[in-house]
């Protein structure tokens, strides 16, 4: 044993009492930064200092089980264990045996078992002198490992990779309506996690899936392929916080760690600070300054208002309306103490961006400018806040000078789940854009995207399963539109898509049609389904029926106050005007000029060429869809085109014939090079 370790068994042994001594303790005591000592001791001993801290403890309560009248009970609190049933865990996976069989075992003359963790290794023999072998016997040594070698498989443990899933922590608190604060320190343990860029982090929407679950934790390790799970647990007593954390190694159910932390909440961040790195340094991750940096981060001075802010962010991730409404008080209320908490700001313009997004009527408009000012104030380079102020320029369709923040989001905090979910949704609904949209719902789906319900979960992998269709990619979008409705069948978006992708997969529109007739009998108030059976009945120029369809979905928009689908009012004026109704349907075409006269989207021209075939209008119905065959990155029904009733006055003109091919080959060649992107990395 060198003397470095033999000083460090001097200062644990000390210490061994206080279950409260870890790495940061001893390395204050040893006069050395923490990474030094962990550096040190695995030099030293082959060992991590949590190890070594253990190792000492389970050793010296071997040897108070066999040489004192204590009970289990007593000795485990000797040597620094809260919990007896823990330190009966503990010795039994290091001996071999429970601690209640030593005395058992010293009055039948049973020789004590071999530690099964690995010994400190030994430099050379006790009296110092280093051992040495004859030529001789060294060469029959080395023989016989080579034959060894060539004769059986290598018994060295392949190196796990990094990847770890923070599974859902449990309320042992009686008092239910403290769950806020137990889920709010699970995600602080995996957003933590996740800004050290040599661990692989599962997202929480992935584990949540398994709050409730019988599953065992190799079955859960199979199915999220990973090497190590945290679980943890704990309560808010009076001011103070109780949480257990365990670190699992996966395949084999093995606990490698735990620790109990009893903290004051107002040492809430030193505590989730402390969670992170004890996991880091048990799998052996080396966090960068710029990484520590981050993690030391306090989003607020006071705890107060970070009470607020978490109470107002559990309502938030339950993404509701209602829930959206109720968060608001709370993020104000945080802000009213700390008028420079720039996390509740921002958080607070997702919250009114999320209210108005879809709603005809933009009311807080205002307020999401103001408070996004206020979050780049006080944190300019925080994802959230650079979220923020995009979503503001987003608002008001300034969408030049939103792309730059979003952009800026992902850069200074690259694979932040957040940013990446705003950066999809962008792409898709903003700036429609077939690549990128597929970029970052394919990061998206791998990273994390902090939320606590099954609809979350839908929606990111509706927004892949679109990403996927829209670039081309049939069959592979239908695995993830099925994924998309497990989560919630009702996902109107996701119902949509999948009646196009069957349609787009037989190429028989009756065939399409009578299926969604049969979704239909199941589901007849699907807003997605209903919005499909238009389209069909419209392709196959059944204009009555697509009438009655398109008459629902018309009534469905405006009963819920929907600011979507406004592309689709030329179609629909097509068919109200075959279906005798020519006021309506000149009402929804001033609507689609309007829209289109506003629109900054690269579609903008392809809009325009199908307003001018509705009118007539060869000429500049062709000089517009030539403009729009510059662009890229456009979606697959484009292509679908020639189909439409819309272009019938155009179908046999050649140089329409020869646009659509120019559109095509761009359109397959973009999808190759997206192929390769996808296939580089694999599906999610």
């Amino acid at each position: 044993m060198s003397d470095f370790i033999s000083r460090i068994h001097a200062v644990i042994e000390e210490n061994i009492a206080n279950e409260q001594f870890g790495v940061t303790e001893l390395a204050d005591r040893m006069n050395m930064s923490r990474s030094n000592l962990l550096r040190k001791v695995k030099k030293d001993s082959s060992l991590s200092v949590t190890q070594l801290i253990s190792q000492i403890r389970l050793t010296r309560g071997m040897e108070l089980l066999r040489t004192s009248s204590l009970n289990v009970s007593e000795v485990s609190l000797q040597v620094g264990f809260s919990s007896a049933s823990y330190f009966i865990k503990c010795f039994r996976e290091y001996y071999g045996y429970p601690p209640g069989e030593v005395g058992k075992r010293e009055a039948e003359g049973v020789p004590q078992a071999t530690p099964t963790l690995p010994p400190p290794v030994v430099n050379g023999s006790r009296n110092g002198k280093i051992v040495t072998f004859s030529a001789l016997g060294l060469l029959v040594v080395l023989a016989g490992a080579l034959l060894m070698y060539y004769k059986q498989p290598s018994s060295e443990s392949p190196k796990l990779e990094k990847s770890i899933a923070v599974l859902p922590f449990k309320n042992e608190s009686n008092d239910s309506t403290n769950v806020y604060l137990i889920n709010g320190l699970m995600e602080s343990t995996l957003n933590n996690l996740q800004s050290m860029k040599e661990l692989k982090v599962v997202s929480r929407t992935s584990s949540e899936r398994y709050r409730s679950t019988m599953k065992s934790i190799p079955e859960i390790a199979k199915e999220l392929n990973v090497n190590y799970f945290v679980e943890g647990s704990g309560q808010k007593i009076g001011d103070g916080i109780l949480l257990n954390i365990q670190l699992i190694e996966a395949t084999t159910d093995k606990h490698l760690w735990a620790k109990q932390y009893r903290r004051e909440v107002k040492d809430i961040f030193a505590l989730q600070q402390e969670i992170a790195k004890n996991i880091a340094e048990e799998i052996q991750v080396i966090i960068t300054p710029e990484e520590e940096k981050a993690i030391e981060k306090i989003p607020t001075k006071n705890v107060v208002a970070y009470d607020f802010f978490l109470k107002g962010k559990d309502l938030f991730y339950r993404s509701g309306r209602k829930d959206l409404v109720e968060s608001i008080p709370y993020f104000k209320n945080a802000i009213e103490l700390d008028n420079e908490f720039a996390l509740a700001y921002s958080t607070l313009v997702m919250v009114y961006y999320y209210l108005d997004v879809f709603s005809v009527e933009k009311i807080h408009v205002a307020d999401i400018d103001t408070y996004a000012d206020k979050a780049m104030k006080f944190d300019p380079k925080s994802g959230e806040s650079l979220v923020a102020k995009g979503l503001a320029h987003t608002q008001k369709k300034e969408f030049d000078l939103a792309a730059p923040y979003f952009e800026n989001a992902l850069e200074y905090n690259p694979g932040n789940g957040l940013v990446i979910h705003f950066l999809t949704e962008f792409y898709h609904m903003h700036v429609p854009n077939t690549s990128k949209y597929l970029e970052y719902a394919l990061q998206g789906a791998r990273l994390d995207n902090p939320s606590l319900d099954s609809a979350n979960a839908s929606f990111k992998y509706y927004h892949l399963a679109n990403a996927l269709m829209q670039a081309g990619f049939m069959e592979e979008a239908m695995l993830y539109c099925n994924k998309s409705l497990a989560f919630n069948p009702r996902n109107i978006f996701a119902n949509g898509t999948k009646g196009f992708l069957e349609f787009a997969g037989k190429k028989d529109l009756n065939f399409a049609r009578e299926g969604l007739k049969q979704a239909l009998k199941n589901d007849s108030t699907s807003f997605g389904l209903i919005q499909q059976m238009a389209k069909l009945s419209y392709l196959l120029r059944d204009y009555n029926s697509a009438h009655v369809y398109y008459g629902k979905f018309l009534k469905m928009k405006k009963a819920m106050r929907l600011d979507i689908y406004n592309e689709k009012n030329l179609e629909i004026g097509l068919v109200y005007s075959k279906a005798g109704f020519a006021k309506e349907a000149e009402e929804l075409v001033q609507s689609f000029k309007l829209y289109t006269d506003n629109d900054k989207t690269i579609y903008k021209e392809l809009h325009l060429s199908l307003y001018y075939c509705y009118r007539g209008d060869t000429k500049n119905a062709i000089e517009h869809l030539k403009l729009f065959s510059k662009e890229d990155s456009y979606i697959y029904q484009v292509l679908w085109l020639e189909m439409d009733p819309l272009v019938d006055p155009i179908r046999s003109n050649p140089e329409f014939k020869q646009i659509m091919t120019d559109i095509e080959k761009k359109f397959w060649k973009t999808n190759k090079r997206l192929r390769g992107m996808f296939e580089e990395k694999g599906l999610p």
